[in-house]
This record gives structure tokens, sequence and C-alpha cells, in this order.
């Protein structure tokens, strides 16, 4: 694989990893917001209505109390573990970008329901909220991309430098 090729495979799970840390920040603050019952940044009035959305039966997985935040949580701890994992761990397994896209297309599959729920059963938006769906999107994007790119198989070709041990002995 040429350095252009791993150096765009390397900008995009840096980006994945970073959106991936931003929808953790805004996951945690929803959670916060929901158990501390503490003050909503956002707009409270015509379409946008963070308090109104946050408030409904669809704020929460369904027969439980927990908010949609903390399964939310957890896909961008997943998503953050697989971008680090792919970027300095393992940067030349494809199925590491394969599991990106499967993960994208899961989270695209759930922001689907929960756009449904707003626009069509509450007849209101959430910032928040859709900030977190802009977010999964853009993985999405980005993960098809990445996987375009990748090649087929094989392993990244990473030079090693020779170790103090093998200098000593020439």
């Amino acid at each position: 694989m040429n350095s252009m090729t791993y150096t765009r495979q390397a900008v995009g799970q840096i980006a994945l990893l970073i959106l991936a840390l931003v929808g953790i920040g805004i996951s945690i603050y929803l959670t916060i917001v929901h158990y501390n019952a503490a003050p909503l940044v956002c707009s409270t009035s015509g379409l946008v209505d963070c308090e109104n959305v946050l408030s409904s039966p669809y704020s929460v997985v369904p027969g439980t109390q927990i908010p949609i935040s903390v399964p939310g949580l957890f896909w961008f701890v997943v998503y953050a573990a697989l971008s680090f994992g792919a970027w300095r761990l393992w940067p030349g397994k494809r199925e590491l970008r394969i599991a990106e896209l499967v993960w994208s297309a899961l989270g695209m599959l759930t922001v689907f329901y929960l756009v449904y729920a707003e626009i069509v059963r509450i007849g209101k938006i959430c910032a928040w909220c859709t900030g977190v769906h802009v977010i999964i999107l853009l993985t999405l994007l980005i993960a098809v991309f990445l996987l375009q790119e990748a090649p087929a198989d094989e392993e990244y070709d990473v030079e090693e430098e020779p170790s103090s041990v093998t200098a000593l002995h020439d």
C-alpha cells in the first residue's frame, strides 16, 4: 500500500475517533440531564423542542426507564474502540473497516427509527439528538469511503527500524 492511501486511512480513522468522542460527550450530557433533572441547554419552542422530545416515551429504551442516550453511549464507545484499533493497533485489518461499516449501518437503522419518532410521533425535533444523528451519518459515509480505499486482504507495509540489539551486533 502506498503512503498516500495509508495517510488517507489514518486521517479517516482519526476523524471517526473524533466523531465518536463527540458522540460520547453528547450521550453523557443527555444521560446526566435525564437522571439528574439537570437543565437542558436547548430550545423549547417551535419545531425544535428538546424538552418535549427527551421527556417523551421514545426517549427511553422500550419497556424500561433507561434513557436512549445510554445505548447511544455504548454505540459510541464501541465505535471509538473500532476506530482506535483500525488507526493505531491493526491499521491493515480490512475486517475492522467492515466492522465499522456494519456498526455504522446499525446506528443508521436506529437513527431512522428515532427521526421517525421525532417527526411523526412527537412532532418536535431535538437539536442534541439531531447532532448525534448527523455524527452517525458521517461515520457511515466515512466508513464506506475507508472500506473502498482499503486494500483487499493485505496488511500495510510497516518499515521496521533495527533494534538497538541488532545495531550492537553489526
